[in-house]
């Protein structure tokens, strides 16, 4: 069973405090934003502002393959619901164009750092070697606006195991913690929108978590993002391409494009990101149930390699010796 939502908050509030002081006893690292930093775009934030019109960013597509329609086994009780609304200021969507110029987004959440410039994401997302042109992240997209303005993202970091294995082998570390360059006037993401905390070892069984996604189809173009309170649990996977436990949550009408977005748990700062729409089958195969990889200290590690700049893990160019 989970910890109290007490005993949470306690831990939570311990926690920032414990993360900077990590990142604070590691070697000194790159500068905070370096130009044309692996993994980032590079992009000017005047020029992404530019390039993501509304109707650029309601033609995008999901990252991901869009879910199976088809109806999983019955679950123990009904499945909650899920509403369209007008988005949180720390919850987002990363835009980009892929190798084919097609528009491609993703969700994220703004979370606390020292900088105030880090999103957590889905690994799947963003794992492809293929160029990601402008690169950005959108804090609170709905209807083709940008209420908080646009980042450009300057470095991705994705565990190397992930990349190593790939989507199913490496599922447990389906996260990215992606570090974002200042808007056109200089402010930072966190500054603008605020954050949540990254609580690792959150616990499987939760009674209330909120879940927040963009869907992406022809019919609706993902005009607002979905939000579902529900449960979650322990799953164990029984496929063995794709080992591990992840979170399970059944909210309705979780269909593609919503990987990456937040679990979020109540603390006493607000709200704590337990966890992103990913892991399991790249965030499960059914749009009513969803799944996510834990958070752990290797999701920490992430974290901190990015608070310090370091110089992100990438594809290896040969599968690594046995």
């Amino acid at each position: 069973m989970s910890r109290p939502i007490a005993a949470r908050g306690r831990f939570t509030l311990l926690l920032t405090p414990l993360l900077l002081g990590l990142a604070l006893t590691l070697p000194p690292g790159p500068p905070a934003h370096a130009a044309a930093a692996p993994g980032g775009s590079g992009l000017p934030a005047a020029s992404a502002d530019s390039y993501w019109s509304p109707q650029r960013m309601r033609a995008a597509e999901p990252a991901a393959a869009t879910r199976s329609a088809k109806t999983p086994p019955p679950a123990t009780g009904p499945t909650p619901p899920s509403h369209p609304f007008d988005g949180l200021p720390q919850v987002g969507t990363f835009f980009w164009t892929d190798g084919n110029s097609t528009g491609r987004f993703c969700g994220g959440t703004v979370v606390r750092s020292p900088h105030r410039d880090l999103v957590v994401s889905a690994a799947h997302c963003l794992r492809s070697p293929d160029p990601k042109r402008h690169l950005s992240f959108v804090p609170q997209y709905h209807d083709g606006l940008k209420p908080h303005g646009i980042y450009p993202v300057d470095r991705i970091y994705l565990d190397q195991r992930y990349y190593d294995l790939g989507t199913n082998a490496g599922a447990r570390w389906d996260y990215a913690v992606v570090r974002l360059a200042a808007r056109e006037d200089g402010a930072e993401v966190e500054t603008v929108t605020g954050g949540f905390d990254l609580l690792p070892y959150p616990g499987y069984d939760h009674r209330k978590v909120r879940l927040i996604g963009y869907p992406g189809n022809s019919d609706t173009s993902h005009p607002k993002p979905l939000d579902c309170t529900s449960s979650t649990h322990r799953y164990t996977s029984t496929d063995p391409a794709a080992p591990g436990d992840f979170l399970e949550i059944a909210c309705a009408g979780y269909i593609g494009g919503t990987s990456g977005g937040p679990f979020l748990v109540r603390d006493f700062t607000g709200y704590a990101l337990i966890g992103v729409i990913g892991g399991y089958h790249t965030g499960g195969d059914f749009p009513d149930v969803s799944y996510s990889s834990y958070f752990t200290r290797d999701t920490l590690a992430l974290y901190l390699h990015a608070v310090r700049g370091d110089t992100p893990a990438e594809p290896r160019r040969s599968p690594p010796s046995k």
